[in-house]
């Protein structure tokens, strides 16, 4: 069964392989482009096919020599390799069953991160600088690429809001389980009785669009120019350098004042916005499919409290799948992928139930 369905991928992959070496195709950048990601995503099934392939045929050698072969000596390297290659057979398969479920398309894009300060006032802030950082020091150890494109300031340090478009390979597959409410509980720097407080910050992960994802057109966007405010020299408060976007059509409403440039900050903000209309119909779906997991992660409801971070025990808690661990200093340094893992582990085994896969 699992043979047969990789079998027809291949097949599948080999189809998309001549299709985007046809002219017709070559011509049509859309079609072009939509094809050549679709190869990209087959080559791992056609890889893992192969190996999975190699270690059956193996398997039926090994037994035929233990049924056919006088020699005990080869018997038993033959008894030896037929036990090895058995027991790679169980993991493979139940990674091939991940690997053949219905991948979110959304997946392999880039990521939009918001971070912005919800109820604890100034402490608030300085929490969602702290989640600033530990994205930053995340991304980095991932080697992918971050542009800030929006902040507000905090009155004493952090951000009431702040905006990064994070680059690199399958982001948004990642980040994704980020979305929703993280909630810190430590002792605030402006507290003089040492008493805990609690304090929360919203995290909100969009895929972000591709240029043929969705059709803008230029009459519905207002464009206004402002002086950009903060640090950036004498440029900050002299020129129109910083961009607001308004969609009229949807009302959203997108700024971009990271740039020097005006020219810059357009190109920028109309990427984003472009984002955001796009999650307007991404937002559906993650909705109908949300309704039948319990566990899915990205489901977009960023009113849901998704995480707690407890200093005086030192505990991080996602509350999703019960997990806690007690290495706050190192998650909130950036060390999140063991968390993410988990989350990853835990959807995978609701979407194999669902689909009927045991």
């Amino acid at each position: 069964m699992i043979l047969e369905k990789l079998e027809g991928v291949k097949i599948r992959f080999e189809e998309v392989g001549q299709l985007i070496t046809d002219p017709d195709v070559i011509n049509d950048m859309k079609k072009y482009i939509k094809l050549n990601k679709e190869y990209k995503e087959l080559e791992p099934f056609v890889e893992t096919y192969n190996i999975y392939k190699n270690i059956l045929s193996n398997i039926q050698s090994a037994k035929e020599i233990l049924s056919t072969e006088k020699d005990e000596e080869m018997k038993e390297m033959a008894k030896l390799e037929l036990d090895e290659l058995e027991a790679k057979i169980g993991p493979m398969e139940e990674e091939i069953k991940v690997l053949l479920l219905p991948k979110d398309p959304e997946d392999d894009k880039n990521a939009i991160l918001e971070i912005r300060a919800g109820a604890g006032g100034d402490e608030a802030s300085i929490f969602a600088g702290d989640l600033f950082r530990m994205y930053t020091h995340y991304c980095e150890s991932k080697k992918w690429k971050i542009e800030v494109t929006n902040t507000s300031e905090g009155t004493v340090g952090g951000f009431k809001e702040v905006v990064m478009k994070v680059s690199g390979v399958g982001v948004y597959g990642i980040l994704k389980y980020e979305s929703g409410v993280h909630r810190v509980q430590r002792v605030p720097q402006t507290e003089t009785q040492g008493r805990v407080h609690t304090s929360a910050a919203t995290v909100a992960v969009l895929p972000e669009a591709e240029e043929f994802d969705i059709d803008l057109r230029p009459e519905d966007i207002r464009k206004d120019t402002y002086c950009a405010s903060g640090p950036g020299g004498q440029s900050v408060n002299t020129t129109y350098s910083a961009v607001r976007l308004v969609h009229e059509p949807s009302g959203i409403v997108v700024t971009c004042q990271d740039q020097k440039s005006q020219h810059k900050n357009y190109d920028k903000a109309y990427a984003e916005l472009r984002t955001r209309l796009y999650n307007l119909e991404y937002q559906k779906y993650i909705d109908e499919i949300s309704s039948k997991r319990k566990t899915m992660v990205s489901t977009g409801d960023r009113s849901a409290k998704i995480r707690t971070y407890n200093y005086p025990q030192g505990r991080v808690t996602d509350h999703r799948i019960n997990l806690t661990l007690y290495n706050l200093p190192s998650i909130i340094g950036g060390d999140i992928k063991e968390i993410i893992d988990q989350l990853q582990m835990a959807e995978n085994a609701e979407r194999l139930k669902e689909a009927g896969v045991e």
